[in-house]
């Protein structure tokens, strides 16, 4: 399966290299799972490169439809990215000879428990950026302005946020407003 934001290109191959089957679907589940209860086997074995929307899919045919999935790492999959003639057919038909041959660089997949942790991890650390962005752009306008803050109070306060609030900046205004809830009191 070449994998694409809005569709799928899906080549169906025999273990003998002969292509059965070289379709472009939309990207949905309903469809997915209709494509392949009409291939109606089981011992099929799939596989897909790793982008921004092989998770669900993945998820799917390997938990709900039973497939064996083997996720590609694209960066190791160079026949595909240094092909002279590159359409998704013939991505989607290049995969499939790679995995019958044996040669596909498989990604590690952690379980859905493991997978959700890690989004967790990866949200956090992604709103603790942010707010270390916003508290950055407040210390740059005290600084820009040349404003001394009370060195009794530690950066990012209840105190400190009165001060910073007494200074009536749009600016510092709107970006404490948007750190209200990640700053401590």
């Amino acid at each position: 399966m070449d994998l694409h934001k809005n569709y799928l290109q899906i080549a169906v191959m025999n273990e003998k290299g002969k292509v059965l089957e070289n379709s472009r679907i939309n990207n949905s589940l309903k469809l997915l799972g209709k494509f392949f209860d009409n291939l109606n086997d089981q011992k099929a074995r799939i596989v897909m490169e790793s982008s921004c929307v092989w998770y669900n899919i993945y998820r799917y045919l390997s938990e709900e439809k039973r497939f064996n999935v083997v996720l590609s790492n694209p960066i190791k999959t160079r026949a595909i990215a240094s092909a002279k003639i590159k359409t998704d057919k013939l991505d989607a038909v290049k995969l499939a000879n790679l995995l019958r041959g044996g040669y596909i660089a498989e990604c590690y997949v952690p379980n859905t428990r493991i997978m959700d942790l890690r989004e967790l991890v990866r949200h956090r650390a992604a709103l603790v950026r942010m707010r270390t962005k916003l508290k950055n752009k407040i210390h740059s306008i005290v600084l820009m302005k040349g404003i001394q803050i009370s060195s009794k109070h530690y950066s990012f306060t209840h105190l400190y946020n009165e001060e910073l609030k007494a200074l009536n900046d749009y600016r510092i205004n709107g970006y404490l407003h948007l750190t209200s809830r990640w700053i401590a009191r």
